[in-house]
């Protein structure tokens, strides 16, 4: 392996080269990514102590939640690091780890979110039949193979980049490991590489998006033929989604549709996807949520009686 590794460890440029803006930036960050943490933290806990959130919705939200958790702290608590760091560096091993995990629960939200827009199909489309279709056996197979299918998307890409020859330079014009600077650093070809990337994580998120946005058309042409209080219902329920799904893919598309380009702005949109998405979540799944509200309110109120005792 050495033969091949000749570089054991990279130098990140990081956000910004001007020390003053990477203290700002390193305040901001710190406290963006334990809202993630707390905010996503309360979804679950709500959701898992909660009688009146048992449906399949809130099910697979408490599964997105965790997800985002995850997600996020696999690039950001190095990055809040970094920023007070003067060297940037992370070992061979520990940037193959993290570019794993971060495909792993990147993919894995992914699914999730396809799942949930097929959730809210049958919610809507199929009413008289949504208890027995999505039952809690048919639920707990679509989670698995939602983190069954994140798995196997991150390992074929640790696969193609791992095999790469790294023999120098070593610095990586980024915060985090990602495919895209990686290649730019093997001293080997990687357009054939470049393009099985695309055809594993391009092509993942445009079918996925596309699979959802047909979802949603359905949808929509199904509630043409409801009452404008059930159309008013059913378009609560699914907005979140929907806005969710936006923030998520576009970023996503427009980085991993690019294999042999890097441009200055990826890490603009990388922060996006990885820190202010997960942050926004539980703002936008609460928010417009009456129920999840109501949830969160007795969760506190039991929270502070347990400590008046």
């Amino acid at each position: 392996m050495a033969d091949i590794h000749n570089v054991t460890e990279f130098i990140f440029l990081g956000l910004s080269s001007n020390q003053k803006v990477e203290k700002v930036c390193f305040v901001i960050f710190l406290l963006l990514y334990t809202a993630v943490v707390l905010g996503n933290l309360l979804i679950v806990l709500t959701v898992a102590t909660s009688r009146s959130l048992g449906s399949p919705m809130y099910f697979f939200l408490c599964h997105l939640s965790f997800v985002e958790i995850c997600y996020s702290s696999s690039t950001a608590p190095k990055l809040i690091s970094d920023l007070l760091a003067e060297r940037k560096a992370i070992a061979l091993w520990g940037c193959m780890a993290q570019l794993f995990f971060m495909h792993f629960f990147g993919g894995t939200e992914i699914f999730l979110l396809t799942v949930m827009a097929y959730d809210r199909y049958v919610a809507i489309c199929r009413p008289l039949h949504y208890t027995s279709v999505m039952n809690r056996k048919v639920c707990a197979v679509l989670v698995g193979t939602a983190w069954l299918g994140g798995f196997v998307h991150s390992f074929a890409q640790i696969l193609l980049i791992f095999h790469l020859p790294f023999c120098g330079p070593n610095i990586i014009d980024h915060y985090f490991c990602d495919i895209l600077p990686l290649l730019k650093l093997a001293c080997a070809d990687t357009y054939l590489i470049g393009l099985l990337i695309v055809a594993n994580g391009g092509t993942l998120s445009v079918v996925s998006f596309a699979v959802l946005l047909a979802s949603y058309v359905v949808i929509l042409w199904h509630l043409r033929t409801q009452s404008a209080e059930g159309r008013r219902k059913a378009l609560s329920t699914c907005g979140s989604h929907v806005t969710v799904v936006i923030l998520f893919f576009v970023p996503c598309v427009f980085i991993y549709m690019r294999p042999s380009a890097t441009l200055p702005v990826d890490k603009l949109v990388a922060v996006f996807y990885t820190v202010i998405t997960p942050f926004l979540n539980p703002i936008i799944y609460s928010l417009r949520n009456a129920e999840v509200k109501k949830a969160m309110k007795k969760l506190w109120i039991r929270t502070l009686k347990v400590d008046e005792k």
